[in-house]
């Protein structure tokens, strides 16, 4: 038996020093600067990322739109059989577990507050020529909260995973990084020297800050609904609380693993969603619910490509929410964008490229629209209805406060505003632990085409997350964090379609249109 000491050296020699510690230390400078000066940070930043969105907001909608075409291109070409991994294996998760799994990594819980609320920030400031707070606005707003979670920002998700999966499960190089696929782009000299580190740790900072504004930024979505429950003030102590939880379940789940802890939570999340959206139908307005929605997917699909391309050039005055959120959705999303390709990339040994693309277009933007349609439905039943002022309490800058009084407004008040947490939660623990999964694979010195990422690496990136988060929420400086998040989206669309090319470049090396498909 080894010596005890000697299992410890074996444990932190699986991680990457060259690329954590540099990725590491950098956060932590940022995160210690904005959490003494956060207003002034976000007075400097605040201007640059507007700058930028203003000057290139034409380019974010194009970007969006190029990257759904190239994903259909890839998918229905020849490129779309190439099997990812050895042609006659079985791909790892059934075709449900998989969907699941990319669904509870892509929306998580940001899913939860954008369907219920994001309708009324837009008919409260409504495109032009549309009045405010009018039913035109109303339908305007659940329509957009429904392009919000569409084919666009799951494009950005996966472009990235082809060329990562092909590295990985079909070249089977060692390393589950961004540098490798570039490798033959620019060949070994620039994957093996310090561009190659610097661009994985670019990844890691990117990653490691997504993630510590995903957790704040998650946390009200339960707390809110645990104050209105238990009639207590939204406090620091209790997000702490409700953060300790928390990080418990996704630690758990990481160090389990895919099989036992993501897989198993996301599918039990599918049929909780599932079984709560039922429940919304029948013991709340569900005729009105089903006709809105109705309305709602209509009036999406006649305006879908206004909203896709929309500027607002001849606007008078400043631009609506729709404009300037759409922009910034997408320039936040670019930020995730390496992050869920990673992650789809490791999960999608065995698919084709066709069938990783599609399912990640498809099943999340499907769930979504359902889920927006159902939640958007009862926001806005109660708000003309009189029972709710949602409007009111978003535009006072509480959008957080109008979900617990939704909520409430249904019989078993109780049980809702529960089963809402649950569904949350679980959402944010997949969307975390599958961050804290990838991190660690990326990071390990391990064969990932091989092995899956160590158990302890997965606790100490769990950690690191937590800490930043806390630090943040506490401190003030969440808000300059997220803007730099958005920032850091900009080099990552760069690096997206070198990718895009890097994939195609390497099935045209190896002709895996014709060596790498499934025999018929």
């Amino acid at each position: 038996m080894e010596p005890k000491v000697d299992q410890k050296k074996s444990k932190l020699a699986l991680i990457d020093y060259k690329i954590f510690l540099p990725a590491l230390l950098v956060i932590i400078a940022i995160s210690v600067l904005f959490a003494a000066n956060g207003d002034a940070a976000l007075n400097v930043l605040n201007p640059v990322f507007d700058s930028i969105v203003n000057v290139f907001s034409w380019g974010y909608l194009w970007y969006a739109v190029i990257l759904v075409a190239a994903g259909l291109y890839l998918s229905f070409s020849k490129y779309g059989k190439v099997v990812l991994g050895d042609p006659g294996e079985k791909p790892r998760f059934s075709l449900f577990e998989y969907a699941s799994i990319l669904i509870a990594m892509g929306v998580g819980s940001t899913l939860m507050r954008t369907g219920m609320i994001e309708w009324a920030s837009v008919a409260n400031d409504p495109p032009a020529g549309v009045e405010a707070q009018s039913s035109a606005s109303l339908l305007w707003g659940n329509s957009y909260a429904m392009f919000m979670w569409s084919f666009q920002v799951f494009a950005i998700f996966v472009m990235i995973a082809p060329a990562m999966a092909y590295v990985l499960h079909v070249r089977k190089r060692p390393l589950m990084r961004i540098s490798e696929a570039f490798r033959s782009i620019f060949g070994d000299a620039f994957t093996d020297g310090p561009r190659g580190k610097f661009l994985d740790i670019i990844f890691l900072i990117s990653i490691l800050a997504g993630a510590a504004v995903t957790l704040g930024l998650g946390a009200p979505i339960v707390t809110y609904n645990f104050a209105e429950l238990f009639n207590m003030e939204v406090t620091f102590g209790l997000t702490l609380a409700v953060t300790i939880i928390w990080v418990f379940m996704f630690s758990v789940s990481a160090y389990v693993g895919i099989d036992k802890g993501i897989k198993r939570l996301s599918t039990f999340n599918m049929y909780l969603a599932g079984a709560f959206g039922i429940f919304i139908l029948i013991a709340g307005p569900g005729v009105f619910i089903l006709n809105f929605f109705t309305e709602t997917f209509g009036f999406l699909l006649n305006n879908y490509v206004g909203m896709s391309f929309m500027t607002e050039s001849l606007a008078d005055g400043s631009a609506s929410h729709i404009q300037t959120n759409t922009v910034f959705w997408f320039a936040y999303s670019a930020t995730w964008a390496m992050l869920h390709s990673v992650f789809a990339a490791k999960i999608s040994k065995g698919r084709t490229v066709k069938e990783m693309i599609l399912t990640y277009l498809l099943a999340p933007t499907l769930l979504s629209w359902v889920a927006t349609g159902i939640l958007g439905g009862l926001g806005v039943h109660r708000y003309i209805n009189g029972d709710v002022n949602v409007l009111e309490i978003v535009n006072n800058g509480e959008p957080m406060a109008a979900i617990p009084a939704i909520l409430s407004s249904l019989p078993l008040p109780a049980l809702s505003l529960i089963v809402f947490m649950i569904v949350a939660m679980v959402f944010l623990t997949t969307t975390l632990d599958s961050t804290t999964y990838t991190i660690a694979a990326y990071t390990s010195t391990e064969d990932m085409s091989k092995n899956e990422p160590s158990k302890f690496l997965r606790i100490v990136v769990a950690v690191i997350i937590t800490t930043l988060a806390l630090v943040l929420m506490r401190a003030g400086g969440l808000a300059p964090l997220e803007v730099v998040a958005g920032l850091m989206g900009l080099p990552i669309i760069i690096i997206q379609f070198m990718l895009i090319y890097a994939a195609i470049k390497m099935m045209n090396q190896d002709e895996a249109w014709i060596n790498n498909v499934r025999k018929k």
